[in-house]
């Protein structure tokens, strides 16, 4: 679906816009012709730049209003302000997953999100969640999967977009390989499996899911262009664009789940390091969980039945980063 097809533009309440996801969903709304209102964090963008003082050139188009999503008061004032919206996205999440944090924002600040997104008249909502939660070990899994049912209960018509690998977070080696050193894979680098999606693809899916009935009251898994690609081909493929002989160094995975149980042990006692644990199981959880559709009757992961879109491949955002056309933006995504 373009732009040409279109249907009747909508007044549209967006949340989670700074992100790299989040601006390529606003950029799509907004050539849609829908009219979109951003609600943005005072202190919001890389590293709590103020949005405040800089040009908000990265969400044109759209209005951009400055209130706090997990306050409800600030909210209803700044973000709502008693007006009428007919839907609401939300690319919003939490920045680190630990617990604290994600049950307060991939939860909690949804929760308020949609109570006052129904009391504005909203008749829809397009979420924006994640295809780990398939099989749920962590609190930030536990958090989306909370909101997902109560999204699902509360009436309004509903996407429930479930993306599997995003370009910035499996970018972060391209410097490491440019510079001579080993791409690190885990295991022997084929343990895992995704179907990349990019920025862009991903932002024209979320706008579809508010113009095509086919996207509306489903959870929606997705990726880019397969075919499904591991860590070990990744690797390769970069160093086959620099001309290098390929040199990989094997993280065994043992390691990082015996980090993470011996920081659980003393977070009984110091509980920053509890913080530091969860950390360490999601790093082992990432490590290990391919992100494709999970077959519920063989509990394996099937490359063939997660659905893709688009048309950007991450081994062609590569040859961008390599060319310079392209600069990574990862933020709270970087593993390496």
């Amino acid at each position: 679906m373009n732009a040409s097809h279109t249907q009747q533009p909508r007044r549209v309440l967006m949340v989670g816009g700074t992100g790299t996801i989040g601006r390529a969903t606003v950029a799509a709304l907004v050539a849609r012709g829908h009219e979109v209102v951003c609600v943005v964090r005072p202190r919001a963008g890389a590293r709590g730049a103020s949005m405040q003082e800089r040009p908000l050139d990265v969400l044109q188009g759209a209005e951009v209003r400055f209130a706090d999503v997990t306050d409800a008061a600030s909210l209803a004032e700044h973000g709502f302000r008693n007006e009428h919206f007919d839907a609401v996205v939300s690319c919003l999440a939490s920045r680190t997953g630990e617990p604290r944090d994600a049950w307060a924002i991939d939860h909690q600040a949804h929760m308020g999100l949609l109570a006052q997104a129904k009391a504005a008249g909203a008749t829809q909502m397009v979420l924006l969640s994640a295809i780990c939660v398939q099989r749920p070990r962590l609190a930030f899994q536990q958090a989306k999967l909370a909101f997902e049912k109560a999204l699902m209960a509360s009436g309004l018509t509903y996407s429930i977009v479930r993306p599997t690998a995003f370009f910035k977070s499996l970018s972060g080696q391209v410097a490491r390989v440019q510079q001579g050193k080993p791409y690190l894979v885990f295991g022997d680098g084929t343990l895992t499996a995704c179907k990349p999606i990019s920025d862009a693809d991903l932002a024209a899916y979320l706008a579809d899911c508010l113009e095509d009935p086919g996207l509306q009251d489903r959870i929606l898994p997705i990726g880019g262009p397969g075919p499904a690609i591991t860590p070990l081909e990744q690797g390769q493929f970069l160093f086959e664009l620099l001309g290098r002989e390929p040199r990989f160094k094997q993280v065994p995975v043992a390691l990082i789940s015996g980090i993470a149980a011996v920081l659980a042990a003393l977070g009984k006692v110091i509980p920053r390091l509890a913080v530091k644990a969860e950390l360490a199981r999601i790093g082992h959880y990432y490590a290990t969980e391919s992100m494709l559709v999970l077959d519920p009757e063989t509990h394996r992961y099937d490359a063939d039945a997660t659905p893709e879109t688009g048309q950007d491949t991450l081994f062609d955002y590569y040859r961008q980063l390599v060319d310079g056309s392209e600069t990574v933006e990862r933020g709270e995504h970087a593993v390496f």
